[in-house]
């Protein structure tokens, strides 16, 4: 008796949990802001819950496709109360890299100021509630600005290959035909090489099994003269049936200078491999910032958006205000972008980056601006800065763009001990940037954080920070 009376309370306790779980459920929110990922911020029944495509101010029907102690995920279903903001979206696709196309554009540039305030105040640097956070500098057109296009490609129906992004948070292929954010040369150019990959019978890669060959095309154009860089990621080293795609490709396209293969035998969700090998054509491509020339092998670094970079490199010259007989490292230095745009107002500029082909870059884009007083090694920033200042050079000013993890922390630990008097931060996000702030801030304060934006239509954003040394 004892024990039927233990299963029936088990019972009745389980399906309780059951009735009471709103896994599925559509219910209604009111959006309070929008979070770092551009989604939608409510809450129900006082949990919050994070919906894809919701906007500040809108009354929404979502369902709810993840339940959690602390906080809900949704679905948008409906919007019952539209925002002001809301605009009509160019594409209808549901992958990355448009999250925010919904969102009238002005609003975008207030929202990528507003998340660098989430960020701090998440963080809480010292002093944060005081920084100045400018207006965000935006785009006259926020669409076509990507100098880069890297889709990968999967087999498609009835003999078609497709070329695409991934469904979020999946390995679902999404073909794209249209996408607004890429330039119409280079979405036109790999539609072009999805059909000669077809034609040639040469077979892309297939996930599940860890077979057939072409996986990722990779299309960047020059905005300087509208040259394209092909590159192909293989699976395998020979690709059957190259040199006739290539014939053709070049005939049909004669904006291709430059095919390369890069070779990734990996079963990985990394893009590159280690080796890159040349095809045909020019091995690089050659770009402008202003009136420097910068030429960009297959695996460098180089900003996605060629016209706001200028005004991003116009930013960090004027925060750093270089003088004459100052000596600059350019830490996380590319090809060499912002140091060689810089060095004409010091003394001398040192960069490092872990890409050796991004250092023959930088090398030979120093070589093209006459250009002395420019040095590159191979390896992390942390390593070289104290390689460097353990030489005795010990640098007035330091510029420094990580990547999205942020810096270092033995760079940071690097930078606190040597202290250079200007210092400025490039970020491309905010939540490391203020993660990073919180240890720099015992050296230096805030002057200003200026934000830009380099991505219209998703959210991401990007910001100049101006650092000065406490005294």
């Amino acid at each position: 008796m004892k024990n039927n009376q233990y299963t029936a309370q088990h019972n009745k306790k389980h399906h309780g949990s059951q009735r009471d779980s709103l896994l599925e459920k559509v219910i209604l929110v009111t959006i309070k802001r929008l979070g770092i990922n551009g989604e939608g911020i409510g809450y129900y029944k006082r949990k919050i819950i994070f919906i894809p495509g919701a906007l500040p101010h809108e009354d929404v029907l979502a369902r709810v496709t993840l339940e959690k102690k602390k906080y809900l995920e949704g679905e948008l279903v409906r919007v019952k109360k539209k925002s002001k903001d809301r605009v009509k979206p160019i594409d209808h696709y549901n992958v990355g890299g448009i999250e925010l196309e919904h969102l009238a554009y002005p609003a975008q540039l207030k929202f990528k100021r507003d998340v660098i305030k989430q960020a701090l105040k998440k963080y809480r640097p010292a002093d944060f509630a005081n920084y100045q956070i400018k207006a965000a500098i935006g785009m006259e057109e926020p669409y076509h600005y990507r100098n880069k296009l890297q889709f990968q490609v999967r087999a498609g129906e009835h003999g078609k290959i497709k070329a695409g992004l991934y469904r979020p948070d999946s390995h679902e292929l999404v073909d794209l035909p249209t996408f607004s954010t890429q330039t119409d040369l280079s979405l036109k150019t790999v539609r072009l090489i999805c059909k000669l990959l077809a034609k040639w019978k040469i077979q892309p890669y297939h996930e599940r099994q860890d077979a057939g060959i072409v996986k990722t095309v990779v299309v960047r154009e020059s905005f300087a003269n509208h040259q394209l860089q092909v590159v192909l990621v293989s699976r395998t080293k020979k690709i059957p049936q190259i040199n006739n795609l290539i014939t053709d490709l070049v005939k049909q396209e004669p904006a291709v200078v430059s095919v390369m293969q890069n070779i990734n035998p990996q079963k990985t969700s990394l893009v590159w491999g280690a080796k890159t090998v040349h095809l045909y054509g020019q091995d690089q491509l050659v770009e402008k910032i202003g009136n420097v020339e910068y030429r960009l092998s297959a695996r460098a670094f180089f900003q996605l958006n060629t016209l706001q970079t200028e005004k991003l490199y116009a930013k960090v010259k004027e925060a750093l205000d270089l003088e004459a007989g100052e000596l600059l490292v350019d830490a996380y230095c590319g090809v060499g972008t912002i140091g060689i745009f810089l060095a004409q107002e010091a003394r001398g500029v040192y960069g490092m980056d872990v890409t050796p082909e991004a250092i023959v870059d930088a090398r030979q884009n120093a070589q093209l601006a006459n250009l002395t007083n420019a040095h590159y090694e191979v390896g992390t920033a942390q390593d070289w800065f104290a390689k460097w200042t353990s030489q005795g050079i010990i640098p007035d000013a330091l510029v420094v763009d990580p990547p999205r993890t942020g810096l270092d922390d033995k760079l940071i630990a690097t930078i606190l001990k040597y202290r250079p008097a200007k210092f400025v931060y490039v970020s491309c996000n905010p939540s490391t940037l203020a993660a990073d702030l919180v240890l720099l801030t015992k050296a230096y304060t805030v002057e200003y954080i200026q934000p830009l934006d380099m991505f219209p239509q998703t959210a991401r954003s990007e910001a100049v920070v101006k650092l000065k040394l406490k005294k």
